[in-house]
């Protein structure tokens, strides 16, 4: 895991995704690609034909070199081997255009308020159609911690499964890991599957079990990361959908609505 592709695009997340980013490709000893979108104005029909979504374009393309300025050579001066790509499009199909060689993409989970550009529905398309891990930050986040307690939700999935392979170049790194299985009936397979597999690359996990009957999956995930002071979240994307359109549902919506560490998401 060496290639970490990273979203730059003039937003109040940017921040978060640049510091984690960086100490991502720090502690991974990697190299960081940067893709700035200028992301294409949405406009009814009729205010388009009028000749404004080209002015809108322009001010967006203009906007965007102004963010390269500002940040390239912040970037220049953190001594992490990096590329830079400017980019026109919408956000979705450029990154998933520029996640060919990436082994791990640093995105936001949402930004606040804001429904546009919509970042949840981002994560969700970029984790199912790209293949590729992501990292998704809070808009508060300020790094990523790749030395703390790492806690893995498991349900023994396919999705789990995947979000575990990926993720073992930086859970080699993490002062402890624990897996978390929420016994409410539908674990495919038990932790301490996920745990053996681990012990052969050198890590050794804390199994830990929860019963369902405390509380709804989801909340006890946060109750532990609260309690073990979890420095990010590994998880299946959106185990329980075919479709992007229909993915934000159960333990995967809540996690991007309310995590407060960074997820690392795989499907």
């Amino acid at each position: 895991m060496k290639n970490v592709l990273v979203l730059m695009h003039h937003d109040t997340g940017q921040e978060a995704r640049f510091q984690a980013a960086l100490d991502l490709a720090r502690a991974l000893d990697g190299h960081l690609t940067c893709v700035d979108v200028a992301v294409v104005p949405v406009l009814a029909a009729d205010f388009a034909m009028s000749g404004a979504a080209d002015v809108l374009a322009a001010d967006e393309q203009d906007r965007e070199r102004r963010n390269r300025a500002h940040m390239e050579p912040r970037l220049a001066r953190e001594e992490v081997p990096f590329t830079w790509h400017d980019t026109t499009g919408f956000l979705s199909p450029c990154m998933r255009e520029a996640a060919g060689l990436a082994d791990l993409i640093v995105l936001n989970r949402e930004l606040g308020q804001v429904a546009y550009p919509d970042m949840r529905a981002l994560v969700g398309e970029v984790v199912i159609k790209s293949g590729r891990a992501v990292v998704a930050v809070p808009e508060s986040a300020r790094g990523f911690d790749a030395f703390g307690h790492a806690l893995i939700a498991w349900d023994g999935s396919p999705e789990a499964e995947a979000a575990l392979r990926a993720a073992v170049p930086l859970l080699r790194k993490a002062s402890a890991v624990t897996i978390l299985e929420v016994a409410d009936g539908s674990v495919k397979q038990p932790a301490e599957e996920a745990a053996a597999y681990l012990s052969r690359h050198d890590i050794r996990p804390v199994v830990r079990r929860e019963s369902a009957m405390v509380d709804i999956p989801s909340t006890v995930i946060l109750d532990v990361i609260d309690e073990v002071e979890a420095a990010y979240l590994v998880m299946g994307g959106f185990g329980h959908s075919r479709f992007v359109e229909a993915v934000f549902g159960g333990v995967s919506k809540r996690m991007l609505d309310e995590c407060p560490v960074p997820l690392f998401l795989a499907h």
